[in-house]
């Protein structure tokens, strides 16, 4: 269940996605916020200068692992513009994060980039739960999926 804190810090992520299009890069952000629902970390998509494995998922589970308990981690939520790819859901299984909010799906993505001719990746979409077995996981959230879509839209039309 979405609530206004969880709007809150889904709309901090899709402000860290506009940041990270301004750079040119493509458009992904994401919080890791504590139990106490204080924000620890966040990050957006580094993957532009070609490695792309630079995921603020993967980032803030490597954060995580180093400067957090096992109970922390598992008490905390990472809060992301979209949901998690097979490699990013990995990282936070195996760092032992919890709860996961997302503002738009991996299936939304897939048909956006479709509807734009975007090829499809060589790595196959997955949802968190075919990769995780026991995180809470919210999302999509309608009235914030729009944007993040508007902020894709923005960047294949940068790159055409």
């Amino acid at each position: 269940m979405i609530n206004d804190s969880d709007l809150k810090h889904l709309r901090r992520c899709i402000e860290l996605a506009s940041i990270a299009l301004e750079k040119g890069d493509e458009p992904f952000g994401s919080v890791l916020v504590s139990a106490n629902g204080e924000v620890l970390a966040e990050d957006h998509n580094h993957v532009a200068g070609g490695d792309h494995t630079q995921h603020p998922e993967f980032a803030l589970a490597r954060w995580a692992a180093s400067n957090l308990t096992p109970e922390e981690r598992s008490k905390a939520t990472v809060y992301t513009s979209g949901e998690h790819c097979p490699m990013c859901a990995a990282a936070h299984g195996w760092v032992g994060l919890g709860r996961i909010v997302y503002a738009s799906s991996s299936e939304q993505l897939v048909k956006w980039l479709s509807e734009m001719g975007v090829a499809p990746s060589r790595v196959r979409n997955l949802s968190i739960q075919d990769v995780i077995l026991d995180t809470p996981i919210d999302g999509p959230v309608p009235e914030l999926a729009e944007q993040v879509h508007q902020l894709h839209r923005q960047f294949h039309a940068m790159r055409r």
